[in-house]
Order: C-alpha cells, then sequence, then structure tokens
C-alpha cells in the first residue's frame, strides 16, 4: 500500500521573507508580504525587480507535481491568475532557459484594434543595449500582423545561445501617447542535469503568471528533501532526515563552506544559489519601514477613484507621496489618511494625467508602483447621416461622440482616410463632434462613409450626381412703348449659376438705365425709360452651360393726331402677355399689369369689371353675366380697393389694372368698358393665374428588394394651372431627419423603383410634384417599410416516396436566406402540359419535406417549392421531369445494423430491442423465424412497420438463445437476413474439488470443470481457503484458469479446508464447490521432491504491437502519445526527444499498464515540437518506435 502524502515542509519565516526573486512582469502580482517591484522607468530604462515567495513543497509517493498543486497553497501563497489588463500588451515576453547552443523565441503581442497605426517595438539587453543593431547570426527579430484579429506579434530569436546571453532583458511598445514595457529574464544553462535526479520536479517557480517556463525555480523545495530512491519507473521521495533550511545553513556560512555544503545537499547550481545569496543579503536592509509595500501596478478607469495602501514598521512615521519624482500636495484629488500603521492616498476623479510612476517614501526607504488610467469605450451618441449632392459641392459628414477629445478613424469603402495632398479630405473636431470634410465632391466620392471608435460605428452612403441645368421660368418677348419699364425675368434649378445678358451678341452692361440683378435662381434684366434704340434681341446665358434663353423687345409708338372734333373711344390691346387665345398668364404670387391702350376725345371714362360665378359681389346689368367686381374712374383718377392689392389708374391714352401678388381666385375674365360722348368700346381680357401644384398623396410602397422598392403615388388633385412635367423622390432613415433626393430631374411616371438602400434598415419616402411653374410641397411621408429580399430558390429538390396517390418531397433550405429569414414553404403542382400551378395545401410549412396525398393515379405531374418570407416567394425549385404518379416496384433489401452483424449477447433477465430496418415496395410481407420455426408470441414480440421491423423480448431466458431470422418477401422476390442471440448467466459450481497431495507448508488442489458453463466460456476459478478453526475465508487466487493449483505459505500445525468458485463473463457462481476433505500441515519438516520438470523457454523479444502517431497539438494544453509493447522478460522501456534521452526530465511524465506506454507531455511550448522514440529492451532483443509531434502556438 502507498505510503499516504506527508505534511509540507515548513522553511523558516526569516529566509521566506528575505528569498529575492528574478525580474517579473507587471502582470505576475507577488504576495502582500512580498516586497513590490521597482516600476520600469519609460525614460531610464531600469527594469522592474519584484521578489517572489517561496513556493511550499510536499512530499508525494511517487508522483511527480501536477498543475493542481496550487490547490493546497494558502491564499496568500497562491498564484494570481488575474489579467493584466493595463498598457498595450495582450501577451508579454516570459521569462526562460535554454541551453548552451540552444535556440529560444521570446514573443509579445499588442492589440491594434484601438490603435491608429501600428505601434513600435524595441527591445533591450540590461538597462541601455538596444538590440535592434545586434540582429545577425545568433539574434533575429521578427513580427507580423494578423488582420482578422487585428493582434501585433513581435518576436525575438536567440540562436546557439552562449553562456553571456544570459541575463535581464526588457521590452517597450509605443503608439503616440500610449506606453507599456515588460522585463524578463534568460537563464543558459551550461551543464546537463545529473541522471536520476530530477532537479525540474522538485523545485518550484515563483512565477504567477501561470507559465510552466516563466518565472525562478525555489531551491528551498529541493533543498528540503534529504534523499530520493529510485524504484522501477518511478522516482519515490522518503524522508529521513528532520527538515532543515539549507538558506539559513548558507547564510550563516563561511565562503569557504560552500562547496562542502552543496556536496553534503545535493546542490547541483550552486553559481545561482549564491547569487540568490548575494541578493538575500542586500535586502535585509529594505524590510526595516515597510510591513506592506504598494504592488507592482495598480489599474483604475477613468473618472474613477483609486486608494493606494501601504503598512509601516512604525506607527509615527510620516510618509511622501511622490508622482513621477515630484512630491504630491493634498487638494481636493488627492487625499492623505493614516489609520495606525496604515497610510492611504486617494485620488479621485482619475484622468489620463493620473497615469504615472508613484513612490511612497518613509525616511530613506521607498516603494514603487505604476498606476494605468484605463479610457472607458468611446460611444457613438450620434450617427452619420446618408447625404446626395451635385458634383463640385461640399460634403461634411457629422458625427457625436460620448468623449471630448476622442480618437476616431474615418474610412472609405473599408479604406481608411488621411490627409493628402491635395487636402481632398479634411478632419475637424469640435468637442464631441468629428466632422470630415469632402472638397468639391466628384463622382468616385460615391460609396459608403465609415466612422469608428473603439467603442462602436457608423455608417453612410454618399451619392454624388451630375446634372444639366434646369430652366424653371424663361424669358419671354416683350412689348413696351416709349418711357416704360422693360424687365426681362428668367429662373434655373442652380442658384450658384451665374450669366451674362447679351443684346443683339453685344454684352450688356450695367449702367444708370439697365440693371442686372440675381437673387437666387432668379436672373433680372430691367431697362428704365425705354427708348427706341433698346428694341433688339436679349439673350440669356448661363456660366459653364451650352444653351442660352432669348427673347425679343419690341418698342411701340403710340401717335395720336389732334382732330379737333369728338373721336369715339377705342382700346388697343396689343399689350404684353398676350397670347394665341387672348389669355394672359401670370405666375402666383407674382404682380398681375394690364395696361391697356386707349383713344377717345373728350377723354373717356373707364370701368373695369371682373365676372365670376363663385362671388357674391353682383352689379346689375341685364342681358350680361353679373360681374363680381366693377371698378370706375375717369381720366387722371386713381382707384385702390380696400385691401390695397388692387390698383386701378387712368391716364392719359392709357388705362391700368394691376394686382400685387397674384392668387389663385384672381383668374378670371377681366373687361374693360371705355366711354364717351361718342360712344365706348369694351374689350375681354382672360387672366389665368397658374401655381406650382398641389403635393401629390402618400407614396404607397408595392414591393421591396434586397437593396431596392418600388413605390406608387397619386398625380395631385391641381397641377396649378399647368402640365406637370414630372416628379422628384426623397427618402430617408426611419430615425435620421435628412432626406436624400433620389432624382433631379423630373420623372413622368407615378411608379419609381428606389435602389442603393441597406437591407434591414427602415426607411421613408415622399415626392414632389414639377410643372413649368416650379416644384410642389412635399408630399406626406409613406408608411415605413424594410428593405428585404426574397430568398434564393430551394435547394435538393428530389422525390423521397411514391406511391398510386401520393409522392414524398424533399429540400434543403436555400443557400441565401437574407436579413427577413424564411416564413414557411409553398408546394404548387400541375399536370403536364398546363401551366396552372394548384396549391398543395393551404398556408406554409417550415419543414423542409412534405406528403402530397389525393393525387390522381397514372398522370404525369409536375411538382415546385418556392420559400417565402416579407418580400414576397422566392423563384420555384422544380423537378427536372414530370414524374408519374404511380408506385415503383422496389426489390426487398434488408439493412442488418453493423452491431447485430456479430453475436448479441445479453444476461438473463434484460431486455432485448432489435430494430432491423429494409426497402421494398409495395409494403412486403415479413417473417420472424428462430433456429427455423416461427417465434413464441408469448415471449416475443414484433411490429413492422413501413421502413422497419422491431423484435422484442421483455425478460430475456436462456432458452431465447438462437438465431433468429428475418425474411422480406414482395411476391416470389425475397431476401433473408439472421441475427445470432446469446443470453448467459451465472456458471454452475466447479466439480470434485479434491486434495490432491499435501508437502510441507503446500497443498495441490485438483478440480473439475461445472457442468453448467452459464451458456458462455469459462474464463477463470476463485480459489479460497479457511482454518478450521476460525472459518475465516481468504482468496488464494482470483481468476485462475487452470483445474489444479498449489496453494503455498500455509501455516504449520493448522488443518485447511478449501473450495473453488467457477467464473464467466456474468460473474462468480451462487455455489462454490467444497473439498471433500481437509489438509493438515505437518510441524515436522517432511523433504518433498519434487518432480524434475524441464523449464520451459517464455522469453520473446519486444515487439510494439501499436506504433506511435505523428500529432499536432496547441501549446500550452498537455498532450500524450502512447503505444503498446509486447515482451519476455518485461522489457526496459525509454523515451527520447530528438534522440535525447528524456526520462529525467521533470516536464515529462512516464506511464506502463498492461503493456500500453503513455508519455505525457506537460503544457507543451513550440520548443517541444520533435521527433519522440520510444525504445523498448531486454535479454531478447530490442524494439524502437518514433512519431514526430508538432506545437502550434495558440492563437
Amino acid at each position: 500500500m502507498p505510503e499516504p502524502t506527508k505534511k509540507a515542509g515548513k522553511a523558516p519565516a526569516k529566509a521566506a521573507a528575505k528569498a529575492p526573486a528574478k525580474e517579473t512582469p507587471l502582470d505576475a502580482v507577488p504576495p502582500a508580504d512580498a516586497p513590490p517591484a521597482a516600476p520600469a522607468d519609460a525614460s531610464s530604462g531600469t527594469p522592474a525587480e519584484a521578489p517572489a515567495a517561496p513556493a511550499q513543497t510536499s512530499e508525494t509517493n511517487g508522483q511527480a507535481p501536477d498543475n493542481g498543486a496550487h490547490d493546497g497553497l494558502p491564499e496568500s501563497h497562491q498564484p494570481d491568475t488575474r489579467q493584466d489588463l493595463t498598457g498595450l500588451f495582450t501577451e508579454k515576453p516570459q521569462s526562460g532557459e535554454v541551453n548552451v547552443g540552444g535556440n529560444i523565441t521570446f514573443v509579445a503581442k499588442v492589440c491594434g484594434e484601438s490603435l491608429l497605426k501600428k505601434p513600435t517595438i524595441r527591445w533591450f539587453k540590461g538597462k541601455w543595449m538596444d538590440l535592434a543593431s545586434k540582429s545577425g547570426k545568433h539574434l533575429q527579430l521578427k513580427e507580423h500582423y494578423d488582420r482578422n484579429m487585428k493582434i501585433y506579434t513581435f518576436e525575438m530569436h536567440i540562436i546557439a545561445a552562449k553562456a553571456n546571453f544570459a541575463g535581464g532583458y526588457r521590452c517597450e511598445v509605443s503608439s503616440r501617447d500610449k506606453f507599456d514595457s515588460c522585463n524578463f529574464e534568460l537563464t543558459v544553462r551550461e551543464a546537463q542535469i545529473v541522471e536520476g535526479l530530477d532537479i525540474r520536479t522538485a523545485f518550484r517557480r515563483t512565477s504567477t503568471d501561470g507559465g510552466e517556463d516563466s518565472g525562478e525555480l525555489d531551491f528551498s523545495a529541493l533543498l528540503k528533501k534529504s534523499s530520493f530512491l529510485k524504484s522501477g519507473q518511478r522516482m519515490v521521495q522518503v524522508s529521513t532526515e528532520p527538515d532543515v533550511d539549507v538558506w539559513e545553513i548558507l547564510h550563516n556560512a563561511p565562503p569557504s563552506e560552500y562547496e562542502k555544503i552543496a556536496f553534503q545537499y545535493g546542490i547541483t547550481d550552486l553559481r545561482g544559489m549564491l547569487k540568490r545569496l548575494k541578493k538575500m543579503k542586500k535586502e535585509e536592509k529594505k524590510s526595516a519601514a515597510f510591513l506592506k509595500k504598494l504592488d507592482p501596478a495598480y489599474q483604475v478607469e477613468k473618472g474613477h477613484k483609486i486608494k493606494l495602501q501601504i503598512e509601516v514598521a512604525n506607527p509615527d512615521a510620516e510618509v511622501k507621496w511622490l508622482k513621477n519624482g515630484q512630491e504630491i500636495q493634498p487638494t481636493g484629488r488627492y487625499i492623505f489618511e493614516s489609520i495606525g500603521n496604515k497610510r492611504f492616498l486617494t485620488i479621485n476623479n482619475c484622468s489620463l494625467a493620473d497615469d504615472a510612476a508613484y513612490t511612497c517614501v518613509v525616511g530613506d526607504e521607498k516603494s514603487f508602483t505604476e498606476l494605468f488610467v484605463k479610457e472607458p469605450p468611446v460611444l457613438i451618441i450620434r450617427n452619420l447621416e446618408d447625404q446626395m449632392v451635385m458634383k463640385g459641392e461640399r460634403v461634411e459628414f457629422e458625427c457625436e461622440v460620448s468623449e471630448e477629445g476622442a480618437q476616431v478613424k474615418w474610412e472609405k469603402d473599408g479604406v481608411e482616410l488621411t490627409r493628402d495632398e491635395s487636402f481632398k479630405y479634411r478632419f475637424k473636431k469640435d468637442g464631441c463632434k468629428h466632422v470630415l470634410i469632402i472638397n468639391e465632391a466628384t463622382k468616385e466620392d460615391s460609396g459608403h462613409y465609415r466612422v469608428k471608435t473603439n467603442g462602436g460605428q457608423s455608417l453612410a452612403e454618399l451619392l454624388v450626381q451630375e446634372k444639366e441645368l434646369e430652366v424653371y421660368q424663361s424669358i419671354a418677348d416683350l412689348t413696351v412703348k416709349a418711357k416704360d419699364q422693360a424687365m426681362f425675368k428668367c429662373e434655373v434649378s442652380d442658384e450658384n449659376v451665374k450669366g451674362v445678358w447679351y443684346k443683339n451678341g453685344v454684352e450688356v452692361k450695367a449702367d444708370a438705365r439697365t440693371h442686372i440683378t440675381h437673387i437666387g435662381r432668379i436672373h433680372k434684366l430691367t431697362i428704365d425709360d425705354v427708348r427706341p434704340e433698346d428694341e433688339g434681341d436679349y439673350t440669356f446665358v448661363p456660366e459653364g452651360y451650352a444653351f442660352n434663353l432669348s427673347a425679343k423687345l419690341n418698342f411701340l409708338e403710340v401717335k395720336i393726331d389732334y382732330v379737333p372734333r369728338q373721336d369715339p373711344p377705342k382700346i388697343h390691346l396689343d399689350c404684353m402677355g398676350k397670347t394665341a387665345d387672348s389669355t394672359i398668364l401670370v405666375v402666383a404670387g407674382n404682380k398681375l399689369r394690364l395696361d391697356v391702350p386707349i383713344t377717345g376725345d373728350p377723354a373717356p371714362t373707364v370701368v373695369w369689371t371682373k365676372a365670376e360665378k363663385d362671388k357674391s359681389k353682383k352689379a346689375p346689368e341685364e342681358g350680361k353675366q353679373e360681374p363680381a367686381f366693377i371698378w370706375t374712374l375717369k381720366d387722371g383718377e386713381v382707384v385702390t380697393d380696400s385691401g390695397g392689392r388692387v390698383h386701378v389708374e387712368s391716364t392719359k391714352g392709357h388705362c391700368i389694372f394691376t394686382i400685387e401678388g397674384a392668387e389663385r381666385q384672381d383668374e378670371g375674365v377681366y373687361s374693360v368698358i371705355v366711354r364717351n360722348p361718342a360712344g365706348e368700346d369694351t374689350a375681354d381680357i382672360n387672366v389665368k393665374v397658374v401655381d406650382v401644384p398641389d403635393p401629390p398623396q402618400a407614396p404607397r410602397i408595392l414591393s421591396v428588394g434586397e437593396d431596392s422598392c418600388v413605390v406608387q403615388w397619386d398625380p395631385p388633385l391641381f397641377d396649378g394651372g399647368q402640365p406637370v412635367l414630372g416628379y422628384v423622390l426623397e427618402r430617408k432613415k426611419k430615425k435620421s431627419y435628412r432626406w436624400m433626393r433620389l432624382n433631379f430631374d423630373p420623372y413622368k411616371e407615378t411608379t419609381y423603383e428606389a435602389k442603393r438602400m441597406i437591407e434591414g434598415m427602415a426607411y421613408e419616402m415622399r415626392v414632389y410634384a414639377v410643372n413649368g411653374i416650379g416644384m410642389s410641397r412635399p408630399s406626406a411621408a409613406s408608411e415605413p417599410f424594410v428593405p428585404v429580399a426574397p430568398s434564393s430558390e430551394p435547394i435538393g429538390l428530389c422525390v423521397d416516396d411514391i406511391s398510386d396517390t401520393t409522392i414524398s418531397l424533399k429540400w434543403r433550405t436555400p443557400e441565401k436566406v437574407g436579413s427577413a429569414g424564411i416564413d414557411g414553404y409553398g408546394i404548387e403542382y400541375c399536370k403536364e402540359g398546363t401551366d396552372e400551378w394548384i396549391p398543395a395545401f393551404e398556408g406554409l410549412t417550415e419543414r423542409t419535406s412534405m406528403i402530397i396525398r389525393d393525387l390522381p393515379t397514372g398522370e404525369r405531374m409536375q411538382f415546385r417549392v418556392r420559400a417565402f418570407n416579407v418580400a414576397g416567394p422566392s423563384p420555384p425549385a422544380t423537378l427536372p421531369q414530370a414524374i408519374t404518379i404511380r408506385e415503383i416496384m422496389q426489390r426487398p433489401k434488408i439493412w442488418i445494423p453493423r452491431n447485430l452483424r456479430q453475436t448479441l449477447i445479453k444476461k438473463v433477465g434484460e431486455t432485448v430491442n432489435l430494430v432491423i430496418p429494409f426497402q421494398g415496395k409495395p409494403r412486403p410481407k415479413l417473417t420472424w423465424m428462430k433456429n427455423g420455426e416461427p417465434l413464441d408470441p408469448k415471449q416475443v414480440s414484433v411490429r413492422n412497420s413501413d421502413t422497419d421491423s422491431i423484435l422484442f423480448i421483455r425478460r430475456t431466458e436462456r432458452k431465447d438463445s438462437g438465431v433468429y431470422e428475418l425474411q422480406v418477401q414482395i411476391e416470389n422476390v425475397e431476401d433473408k437476413a439472421s441475427v445470432t442471440i446469446q443470453i448467459v448467466d451465472l456458471p454452475g459450481a466447479p466439480q470434485n474439488l479434491k486434495v490432491a497431495d499435501v508437502w510441507g507448508f503446500n497443498v495441490a488442489l485438483e478440480w473439475k470443470p461445472p457442468k453448467d458453463n452459464g451458456n458462455c466460456d469459462i474464463i477463470g476459478y476463485s480459489i479460497q481457503k479457511a482454518d478450521k478453526k476460525t472459518m475465516e475465508w481468504f482468496t488464494v487466487y482470483e481468476q485462475y484458469r487452470r483445474t489444479n493449483c498449489v496453494v503455498s505459505d500455509l501455516i504449520m500445525g493448522n488443518e485447511y479446508i478449501f473450495r473453488v468458485f467457477s467464473m464467466n463473463m456474468v460473474g462468480l457462481s451462487p455455489e462454490p464447490c467444497l473439498s471433500k476433505d481437509s489438509a493438515y500441515i505437518q510441524k515436522t519438516g517432511i523433504m518433498y521432491k519434487p518432480p524434475n520438470y524441464k523449464d520451459h523457454d517464455f522469453s520473446e523479444a519486444p515487439k510494439f504491437t501499436r506504433p506511435l502517431v505523428n500529432r499536432s497539438v496547441i501549446s500550452g494544453y498537455n498532450a500524450t502519445l502512447s503505444c503498446s509493447v509486447r515482451g519476455i522478460p518485461k522489457p526496459k522501456i525509454t523515451w527520447y526527444k530528438n534522440k535525447m534521452d528524456i526520462s529525467n526530465e521533470a516536464k515529462y511524465r512516464m506511464f506502463s499498464e498492461q503493456g500500453v506506454l503513455t508519455l505525457e507531455i506537460r503544457k507543451p511550448c513550440p520548443f517541444d515540437g520533435g521527433v519522440y522514440t520510444c525504445k523498448a529492451v531486454n535479454a531478447s532483443g530490442e524494439d524502437t518506435v518514433e512519431c514526430k509531434l508538432e506545437v502550434r502556438p495558440r492563437e
């Protein structure tokens, strides 16, 4: 029996406190009672040093320490597995060891997701030696970037290491205002470990970062062991002397005694221990002022508070706190506290300025730490908006983030944007707002723009279009008379377009009479006090466009001859704006001015009337339509109505009717009547007021696609008096306020397909109507809709089964489903030669298989399946050819499961449940037989279906054993299959147990096998003995195969009886067979002469029955290599790695169980890859087997 595990030896507290450690990375947090590490200063490069607490050890019986060794440690000594959340490193270089001439690689990884550019890495040896200039035969620096994981990996390869390569190293990484560093050690071993002494197994590393090869060895764990005894294939540790602390012995001994002590206690690395002893002596002075120092590093989120704590030996001691070497004064943010031996520094509302090195000074002693302030993720509060601009316009994408001064990254179609030489892109930052500015957009600037922070991203689309200049109002011909004003007016679509006016091909310059104005989209040329020389052709030419607008100015010269007699009045209707149908058009909002030349002597009286059927004002005049308004005035009078809009005046030779800001109700027939004693004249002027149309009705979404939709709307109820030229559409995201125009040229139809939308995003649409006057107000927004696409067609449609009236179809999910998912599937069928598709059932099914029933027998039918979602049906998946609805003859075939192709063994009382699948159409006839006879329905149950047959026995008995045969028959075609069932039971007792001979302390027994073997082979016998005095039975042999045996080591003077149990696969026989007579062991010695038998030579050379297999494993996870060997006598097993014996290596554990050999490799690293060989040797020969092991780095 193995010894119970002894308690762990306790090292003296003094030695434990003094034991220094090598330099460890910042993420290796030491125990609370260990002195802290000095921080690595970015400017000086001084590496941090932190002693670690000694590891506790325990003595085990032949078991190497495993990963669970930490479970028994006190809480203060357990390794700290916390991840380092500060700095830039995601994986820091770990300390390592290498033999002289060997290779080693140190790896550092940096997460680049939050970095705007590639970080800078520097490797140092000691304090100042930059290794970048030392690259060559023995040193190589490599780096690569994983775009998927966004991880930068930096490697330092040391090749053919030399002894002087050992020492401290430092790795520094920086990126703009961020910096991080890490210290690690390289140990170069000069001599191999003495064979038979597994030093690394007994030494426990002090590193707390979980790496097996990191940290420093705790030699005190080995030196507390007094001896190592080799037993078989295991190393058994036996404590023969009281625990001694070798550190204390070396500490108190003179230097001349060091070698003697090393030899006495089996110390192989005396040089390393003396280095550590030297450090211990230096550290003695550092424990006078501090009971507990600061941890090597602290971390706090920006805006939170943190408390730094130390414990001093003297409760009355005064402490100073320094930040980057400068003393901290107590303020509202920095609070000092003193409670007993404890001193606290509390920093409130931490900012990035608090990310620094802090020092606590007590007298002449100091404690160092580093504080890392972690910024919270920057969130995007206000997203980017989609924009559509014209070519040459300025574009601004604006977003708002949660932090002022946060770093953001802009991308266009996945490519990062930077400031180039032409200043195409400008980046503006205003507090939390970030703006991307594109000067003079071009067609190439169209695309998707994305802004990224470390906490989110936002996407928007930019469309840049080129548009022809559109003329909303052209200039018209004018006819004016002397001293009047002539005004040419036009309106174009772009308010930024400038133009030039020409008269008869000569540019018109502004002067006292000629005025040129440009207000918004309207260009005007005004000529005051028109003269005959002003008559001509006037042209407006927009700058940058190859067209012009032309009109003619006609000068009207009115000559009135004086006749000293009465002249009847006359109206001359040759005036501006008169059309062929005597209708004058005026745009709503513009001034309506009717200037009617009149003649007559004496000066006539002018009456203006306007007749409308819907007006209530009336002036009685029989035989005519009742006028709604009447204005009467004499020569030289001016009449203005109460509203101030209508202004009527009469001058010599003219009557002028003016309406300011014409409205739609001003439309109608205006009549002017002139009277004098000589007669009267009447003229009708038809005035039509035209306006922009009413807004169309709210658009309707007819259908949606993956990135498009079809929208329809009704024309406006009123077209503004001018035919509608087309429509302009706009869209916006539902949660946005910015509308983006989809077309600039009027679209003439009332159905439009909008494209370039994002699938899964909710949108709204609205429509403008455009006529010759201008653009209407927008319509009401449509109902929100989401662009989704129908899925692709189902794949793999095939016929699963068919009968005279049914067919079973199955298919697979479409390859492209889309964001809307699939609501279900619809199945349709039609007769061959027709296009009338009939649904197979109402609604949809979610399954991918369906049986369609009640089909006409003998008809050739075509089937198709479509997937449905909110966007509608997918393209159909159709069978390649029509199917005849008729059951197809299928030969019967039985499919015996693999586990039933050999004898099925069951114990008595167990259940038998056989499921035998088969095929055959029409449904075959099934017959079960047992040993050629029909089954007993009382004992065996059978259930048959269309596809399988089940044989069931609830409680088996021995008589149920036999060969069961299943016959499947369709008409005269059949198939057969058989299953052998063996029901086993406990065997009977052996027979005729007798004592064959008694000599010395031995008894020879013989017996015969049992009559009933339980329906299976006897695998052995259990032989027991009992002293007649006590009748207590003891087992002599277990699972003994022969029917005779010799019982030895019996006690002289006692009388024994014996019994034997038989054994099979079920168990021992219920009853034993007792020996008929007893055996008495004589007290006097009796010389027994055994017969002389010739020894049989059972020796056999080793031979591997199962070789090693090449393996590829992941770094950091235990790996095993297994093989099996046979040989007599038992061969000696030796494991090799790259032809080097690894039997005594602590990293490997070897197991041997019943000829199965296993090599366990603890937490392999890439260095552990290579060729592993297993060698078996005995007196008859030897055999070897090998394999390759590849260790992949953890991703």
